[in-house]
């Protein structure tokens, strides 16, 4: 019979665990990393029929993984040989047809075809999912992947394509396909790579061709969050197949408070993307105390901001004093033509 305690399962949370090989092995297959990372755990739960605590194992942005722990057991862990570092895993939150005019691309002529559109690119993106049969997800004119790509589609097959072409979920407690629940991932993949789509429009405004900004490139989506958030020990995951599959760059919209990079799961999954050649591209974050505060801010991530465009949908509110005022909205009352306050 064990003698080590009961630990409650309440007192248990995902802890992002950092060791080194042992000195005199470099572990290649899937089952003898797990088996070295199995090692750290609690001897009676590694022996036991209990389901595995590892949530994630990691092999491509560090050599570790992610398990559910108490604070006693990972204490414990410490002792062990060949252990690095463990926190607790973080949450992060999620963060027109015209833009790419506004930002000097044309379809005919300049930088954007000469590019040839991002056709043969293979995008990552990380974030809410996917809406498949979105027509900005249609493949007319996308080639076939690279051979290079690994990746795979968890999508029903009808649903993955030349422009999509793979798609996998890493939310550890929201199991299921890679579906997009929220939107954010679906309007953050049509950003980056979405195809052109004609007559497209917001209540009749905004009219035009709406495309990404690599509208021929390929699409990898990453399930990353849920209703709940975004945990760096699933982003890591994600990062880590990411690597694998054999992506050019990656899109993250996802963001968090700054924290030292080392604790930061965007920021380590970032350096090893950088050190395979991957650029990893995030958003600056919607957040801080001041106009110019931004997150995701790792010297090696390239860091976009939001900025303003040169387009103003105008509606004009007439008040009972019969004086107008000038807004901004995407709803245009045709009948009356004005809204009273």
């Amino acid at each position: 019979m064990s003698s080590q305690p009961v630990i409650a399962q309440s007192t248990r949370q995902t802890y992002i665990v950092h060791v080194n090989l042992p000195a005199d092995q470099v572990p290649g297959e899937s089952q003898d990393l797990e088996t070295w990372y199995r090692s750290f755990l609690p001897e009676a739960t590694a022996n036991s029929e209990e389901p595995s605590r590892i949530r994630h194992k990691y092999r491509n942005v560090i050599t570790g993984f992610a398990a559910k722990l108490s604070p006693e057991e990972v204490k414990e862990m410490e002792k062990k040989e060949g252990f690095l570092h463990a926190r607790p895993e973080r949450m992060y939150a999620l963060k027109t047809t015209h833009s790419p005019n506004f930002l000097g691309l044309y379809q005919n002529l300049g930088s954007w075809p000469d590019s040839n559109y991002g056709k043969g690119v293979i995008i990552g993106v990380l974030d809410s999912g996917i809406t498949p049969g979105h027509r900005s997800f249609d493949d007319e004119g996308v080639p076939p992947p690279p051979a290079r790509w690994k990746g795979k589609c968890e999508l029903k097959a009808t649903a993955c394509n030349n422009k999509l072409i793979g798609a996998r979920n890493f939310v550890s407690d929201d199991p299921g396909l890679p579906i997009d629940h929220d939107g954010h991932g679906t309007h953050t993949a049509s950003t980056a790579a979405g195809n052109f789509v004609s007559g497209a429009n917001v209540f009749g405004q905004a009219k035009g061709v709406a495309s990404g900004m690599s509208p021929l490139a390929h699409l990898a989506i990453y399930k990353i969050c849920s209703e709940e958030g975004c945990y760096d020990s699933d982003i890591l995951a994600a990062f880590d197949a990411a690597i694998e599959d054999g992506v050019d760059l990656l899109s993250i919209s996802v963001g968090g408070i700054s924290v030292p990079f080392y604790e930061d799961g965007i920021a380590v999954g970032a350096f090893s993307a950088m050190e395979k050649g991957i650029l990893v591209s995030c958003s600056a974050g919607n957040d801080g105390p001041n106009y110019f505060s931004l997150g995701n801010e790792a010297p090696w991530i390239l860091t976009v901001g939001a900025s303003t465009i040169d387009r103003n949908i105008v509606a004009t509110a007439l008040l009972g004093n019969q004086e107008e005022y000038d807004g901004q909205s995407l709803y245009q009352m045709i009948f009356p033509p004005h809204y009273y306050l």
